[in-house]
């Protein structure tokens, strides 16, 4: 017998609907989505105008998002979500070691969040190129290796790395002021699983607040800033890929990220170096600032 559909009745009617789905995952998630937004409803219980707000600001986001702009992954960033999805993605999982940690396991390189602006593909380079092609900023140098968990290096590693100019802009935030691709590179390690390369230091800069975004955190009266970093993405056969940032010590906003994506562990150094030798050895001929970035991957999981 039909059911009249009421406040009672809404999440279970919604949930049998999706019982002929074929697929348990998404049966799983669905039915879950559902019972929580349902909750929401009734607890805070919108007006229609509210609800019909909330619609707008949706359809903005989607209608915000191009090739080169994806507002719902800003969305996602400032609401926490992405930090929260990439926390429970990476949890270590070690069985033994105290608490059921691996003692090998409890050094792996901690993962933080894509961000909205990986939209491009980053053109291939050899190990100590330059990734920077405006030379407006500090320049750099990081350098590191990529090991196993049990300490061995991971030849081949590829290092895909992005990153904002000195005035906290990527290039696709200024097609015609950057050449296509500034700030990016893809580097494979070599036998000893090192890695370097030339940039110059990042800026913190605003995320983008020309959108729903940025109306979202005018209203909540938050500020729009990320401290200085590089963006990687590490990937070698056999083990977990690993989406990352190095950030810069001692950058505003270090402790109020607006997409909490801040972990102490990735906080590194970037030091002044005056010494016109080692300045030689990088391709630099003044002063530069040199960041240390060991990386250290999971083993995948057993299939």
């Amino acid at each position: 017998m039909a059911t009249d559909f009421t406040e009672e009745t809404a999440a279970d009617a919604v949930v049998d609907s999706f019982a002929k789905t074929p697929d348990p995952r998404l049966r799983e998630l669905l039915s879950s989505l559902v019972r929580h937004l349902h909750a929401f409803v009734r607890e805070t219980e919108p007006t229609i105008a509210e609800w019909e707000r909330a619609i707008d600001f949706l359809t903005a986001t989607g209608q915000k998002c191009d090739d080169e702009r994806q507002e719902f992954i800003l969305l996602s960033d400032v609401l926490g979500i992405s930090m929260l999805v990439e926390t429970i993605n990476n949890r270590v999982t070690g069985q033994g070691g105290l608490g059921g940690w691996s003692p090998q396991e409890k050094t792996a390189t901690e993962s933080t969040v894509l961000g909205p602006f990986h939209m491009i593909e980053s053109p291939r380079r050899e190990l100590g190129e330059s990734i920077d092609f405006v030379g407006t900023g500090p320049p750099c140098v990081v350098r590191g290796r990529v090991l196993s968990a049990d300490g061995s290096p991971l030849p081949g590693a590829e290092l895909d790395v992005w990153q904002a100019n000195d005035q906290g802009f990527y290039d696709v935030q200024q097609p015609g002021v950057q050449p296509r691709a500034n700030g990016r590179g893809l580097f494979t390690a070599d036998a000893d699983g090192g890695f370097w390369f030339r940039t110059i230091v990042p800026s913190h800069y605003p995320i983008p607040t020309d959108g729903p975004v940025g109306q979202l955190l005018l209203a909540t009266e938050r500020h729009p800033y990320r401290p200085a970093h590089i963006h990687f993405i590490v990937t070698a056969p056999g083990h977990r890929a690993l989406t990352t940032h190095i950030f810069v010590a001692g950058s505003p906003y270090i402790d109020s990220d607006a997409v909490f994506a801040v972990k102490k562990s990735l906080i590194k150094e970037f030091t002044q170096v005056d010494d016109p030798e080692q300045a030689a050895r990088y391709g630099l001929d003044g002063p530069f600032c040199l960041a240390n970035f060991d990386i250290i991957l999971l083993p995948a999981p057993a299939p």
